[in-house]
């Protein structure tokens, strides 16, 4: 057991990030998972969670995190009436669908792989965050199923491999469609429910039984970190949807893709050094 002066310094760590994890959630639509779940895998690590389930871990509880925010972020941007709901209708099936996918793969794959997924999943959306430019279009609306459907499933597993809300993606999707940022950013909130709630039960499933796993841990699930961290992200949330609405947002994504590249050097670095 590590000392408590070390836990304490953790403790806030993970506070902070909650706060932090809150804001993005309301503010790009997404659930912050892309802050929690480095956090989470350098606090575990503190507390001597073996490094075979450690990133596992680290995933399934961020996406726990992200069920009620995700779900207060959506409400808070319905009411704004900006959320299309028409596209979130026809996602019922294939963002769940991807983010089952993930919890099959992360029931299989190491934390080795698990790591170079998020870190080149990471890059791509800094790329996204830092040059995204608003004159980028691929069409004037969205395209029609089946590949409306494909993005979506492609939307709910790489966001299940990162243990976040699909925020990023959805946005990047939608506004390259002619759709604009605000709607897309609502809608991206209610894009979280429907992946961190199937992602939820999928790493419950994955992880159930698993040798090394911490105390009040259900699958890949912590139980103690999504506690400490729900209160503070619901609190927090609403306070991201409204400046979502007041704000520009271009220095706060680049910020963010900047954050993404450290992130993702970061695990890089565990896996090589």
């Amino acid at each position: 057991m590590p000392p408590v002066s070390e836990l304490m310094v953790f403790v806030a760590a993970l506070a902070a990030a909650g706060v932090v994890a809150g804001l993005l959630a309301g503010l790009f639509g997404i659930g912050g998972g892309a802050v929690l779940v480095p956090v989470f895998y350098q606090v575990f690590g503190l507390l001597d969670v073996p490094e075979a389930v450690r990133m596992h871990l680290s995933l399934g509880t961020s996406l726990a995190i992200i069920v009620p925010t995700s779900i207060r972020s959506f409400l808070a941007h319905r009411q704004k009436g900006a959320v299309d709901v028409d596209l979130l209708k026809g996602w019922i099936v294939a963002v769940p669908l991807g983010a089952i996918l993930a919890s099959v793969v992360a029931a299989h794959a190491s934390s080795v792989a698990l790591r170079l997924i998020f870190a080149f999943i990471a890059l791509v959306l800094a790329f996204r965050m830092i040059f995204n430019r608003a004159s980028w279009h691929l069409g004037s609306d969205l395209p029609k199923n089946p590949g409306r459907f494909l993005v979506g499933t492609g939307i709910g597993l790489f966001s299940g491999l990162m243990g976040v809300g699909g925020g990023v993606m959805n946005n990047t999707f939608m506004t390259l469609y002619g759709r604009t940022i605000h709607q897309a950013v609502a809608t991206s909130s209610g894009v979280g429910v429907l992946i961190s709630l199937p992602g939820l039960l999928g790493y419950i499933w994955a992880g159930w039984g698993d040798a090394g796993l911490p105390p009040f841990s259900t699958g890949f699930i912590n139980w103690i970190a999504v506690v400490l961290l729900i209160p503070i992200t619901l609190v927090v949330a609403p306070y991201g949807a409204r400046l979502a609405h007041a704000l520009s947002k271009k220095q706060l994504e680049r910020a963010f893709g900047v954050f993404l590249v450290f992130v993702a050097a970061q695990f890089f670095y565990s896996i090589y050094s």
